[in-house]
């Protein structure tokens, strides 16, 4: 396989076609490689329009959900940045190379360790992974200019919006199977929020999402 075509045509096929159109997102795909993060296993498969299966049946997302979910955040060097759902590495990779800080959590030490050995690797020295139900946030560290979920969620807990300094920005999928939309949240003043519908589509949800929903009502 010819790694440097891969990467162009997931670029220009998959991801540009989905409205990714922020030359600094799409020049950052280039840079930030996918393969590196992505198992050896499934290596062949980096630049697919798929989910890859991760340990513990996690996944990395489909390369357009997390582009285009990175370019509606418009993170900026002065952000900091809370991740829920390491997976792999990779969206913590993408979000670090555009933050100050990103404070990634996995809730599954064997992940976490992968990750941080992938981010190590990588040369990327703004990450801190914390093992631990990110769901719950990270109120030592907060509060955070961008947070982003990296699975589903029934509905967005009311702890992690609290952590979300005003200005600041919240993506994720939301919902259930099989009608989840993926969000953009801005917290506009304090306790204000105002929401943007970005796009359908249907993503695993996070572990301890489900039991997640009780305290985000």
């Amino acid at each position: 396989m010819n790694i440097e075509q891969a990467r162009f045509n997931m670029i220009e096929q998959q991801i540009r076609p989905w409205e990714v159109l922020d030359q600094q997102v799409l020049d950052l795909l280039f840079v930030v490689k996918r393969e590196d993060f992505t198992p050896s296993a499934y290596r062949n498969l980096a630049f697919a329009d798929m989910e890859i299966p991760l340990a513990d049946g996690q996944v990395m997302l489909a390369p357009r959900v997390e582009a285009r979910l990175l370019q509606e955040l418009g993170v900026k060097k002065t952000d900091k940045v809370l991740e829920v759902g390491t997976g792999s590495g990779y969206m913590a990779a993408l979000l670090a190379a555009r933050a100050e800080h990103v404070v990634t959590t996995e809730i599954r030490s064997e992940l976490a360790e992968s990750a941080r050995a992938n981010l190590q690797q990588a040369g990327i020295e703004n990450v801190s992974v914390e093992v631990g139900d990110g769901l719950k946030g990270c109120a030592q560290r907060a509060p955070f200019d961008v947070i982003v979920l990296s699975g589903a969620v029934p509905a967005i807990p009311a702890v992690l919006l609290k952590q979300l300094r005003v200005g600041g920005r919240l993506a994720a999928v939301v919902g259930e199977a099989p009608v989840m939309e993926a969000q953009l949240i801005t917290c506009v003043g304090d306790g204000v929020f105002n929401t943007i519908n970005l796009f359908e589509t249907v993503v695993p949800a996070l572990e301890g999402a489900a039991a997640a929903k009780a305290f985000a009502l």
